[in-house]
């Protein structure tokens, strides 16, 4: 059976996420703790709060949910990016989703993940790079957008890699490499 797609996504700030929100959040706890090989669908659902049957109504396999899951983490990317930009023009626009890149990275609890299973990380790189690099070029000027978006998206590469506890350093770090002058933060 496949996921219900109509559910799928980051849940909003609504204070009863649907059934599949609460297990995909459940996954990514599960995942920073276990990694992706030592993934089990048993702790997921214990985490989510629900039966495993309940589990596999909405996720036939751990592939479904996995793929199901890496939906979702770019629903919650775009959906924080928009949320932080919403509003805004020019480089306060830009300003707020550098920050929003900063804060995420910073609360994500799948950053833990390249610890447990780097190779499965710098795989899945090759997928992310490209994403995020499009997503940093639509707010850029088309003149500079490609390389700037480019060189942001390395940045913030590195730091999920070797994390830094300095937000502050790598949020001017981002700044420079799209361009915008340092703010007084």
């Amino acid at each position: 059976m496949a996921p219900r797609q109509q559910e799928l996504g980051p849940a909003d700030t609504d204070a009863d996420p649907t059934t599949s929100d609460r297990i995909l959040a459940a996954t990514a706890e599960v995942l920073a703790r276990n990694g992706m090989s030592k993934l089990s669908l048993s702790e997921v659902a214990l985490q989510a709060g629900v039966s495993r049957p309940t589990l596999y109504r909405w996720f036939a396999s751990k592939e479904d949910l996995l793929d199901a899951f890496g939906q979702w983490e770019r629903e919650a990317f775009d959906r924080g990016i928009a949320n932080a930009t919403q509003g805004l023009r020019g480089s306060e626009r830009l300003d707020a989703a550098l920050r929003f890149i900063v804060d995420y990275q910073h609360s994500y609890s799948g950053v833990r993940m390249i610890d447990i299973e780097p190779g499965h990380v710098i795989k899945r790189m090759a997928h992310v790079i490209p994403i995020m690099r499009e997503r940093l070029e639509l707010l850029l000027p088309p003149s500079r957008a490609a390389v700037a978006a480019a060189t942001a998206t390395r940045v913030a590469v590195c730091h999920y890699i070797v994390r830094s506890d300095d937000d502050a350093e790598f949020l001017a770090q981002l700044r420079h490499a799209v361009g915008l002058k340092p703010q007084n933060d």
